[in-house]
């Protein structure tokens, strides 16, 4: 039941009608008995700033922030986290109490949630990232908090990867990877493949509904040797699984697609808005594949 005292949250974008997002808050807003609403609200750029004002000035609870507007919200907010600083984007905002929103990314902590579990897994190990666009800065954020030895990130051009990694950089005292760049082109990543132990698809290549949806990054031929020891995450999760975890099951390597990431980084947002901890993720991923299997749902990038 909505009443006069129910909160709002919401996620802002465009298109935002096939948004998962929610379908797993409400379900988790529901258990956690909170009188709150959580709806996708469609915003073109150009209103962007006028959206902002309305939604604080009617006292909204919190907001995600999807594409394509994770870039130019940053400069939108009162303040920024030190990682949507850094990452130059923000996919979650808290109402501040003097007025305006604070902005956070809860994108990295998503992609990393499903490999934390395994921690010892990839100490020394060395990772790929394919694709440096905005998907990838959550990415490497997120792996840069793992005990890895290197990690290897493969773009088409090399001035928008000299960017990337000079971005990302971190000062190496503090124990994260070097970053290593690379052509994303099937002979070095086929060197690299001999010794990584996770390999990351940050490309839209074998999403549902863009282009081919039969093809992997960068070929098929690239990947029917993988070793079983490797792990594959690929962002998309529609089809599920996409053609490149497929191949990469039958491998018999793990896989990891794009949707535990959006659960895991909403999860995060909601505990935010929140401040509580007891945030059911299970029912959010319940329901985000409930949405799914039934309305085959267009996909949402949950990374910048």
């Amino acid at each position: 039941m909505i009443s006069g005292t129910t909160g709002l949250i919401g996620l802002l974008g465009q298109p935002v009608s096939h948004s998962l997002s929610p379908v797993m808050h409400n379900a988790a807003l529901k258990a956690m008995d909170l009188d709150w609403r959580y709806l996708a609200l469609p915003c073109d750029a150009e209103n962007l700033e006028a959206v902002l004002n309305g939604l604080q000035a009617v006292s909204c609870r919190g907001l995600n922030v999807t594409i394509p507007h994770k870039q130019a919200v940053a400069g939108l907010c009162r303040e920024l986290s030190p990682l949507a600083k850094r990452l130059g984007a923000v996919n979650t905002l808290t109402p501040l109490r003097e007025g305006g929103w604070h902005g956070h990314n809860t994108d990295a902590e998503g992609f990393l949630a499903p490999l934390q579990a395994q921690t010892e897994q990839w100490q020394d190990a060395e990772a790929v990232v394919l694709g440096c666009g905005g998907s990838a800065r959550a990415v490497v954020a997120g792996l840069q908090q793992l005990p890895l030895a290197a990690i290897h990130v493969a773009g088409r051009r090399p001035d928008a990867l000299e960017t990337f990694l000079g971005d990302l950089k971190t000062d190496q005292n503090n124990g994260s990877a070097p970053l290593i760049a690379m052509a994303l082109e099937p002979e070095a990543i086929s060197r690299v493949l001999k010794t990584a132990k996770l390999v990351v698809n940050t490309t839209p290549v074998g999403m549902q509904g863009h282009g081919d949806d039969k093809a992997m990054p960068l070929g098929r031929d690239l990947w029917t040797a993988v070793d079983a020891s490797t792990t594959l995450y690929d962002l998309i999760y529609t089809p599920r699984p996409t053609p490149w975890l497929a191949l990469g099951q039958q491998r018999g390597c793990r896989t990891i697609d794009g949707l535990e990431m959006l659960v895991q980084q909403g999860a995060a947002s909601l505990r935010r808005w929140s401040g509580r901890a007891d945030v059911p993720v299970a029912l959010m991923r319940e329901g985000a594949l409930r949405s799914l299997d039934s309305n085959q749902a267009q996909p949402e990038q949950s990374p910048t």
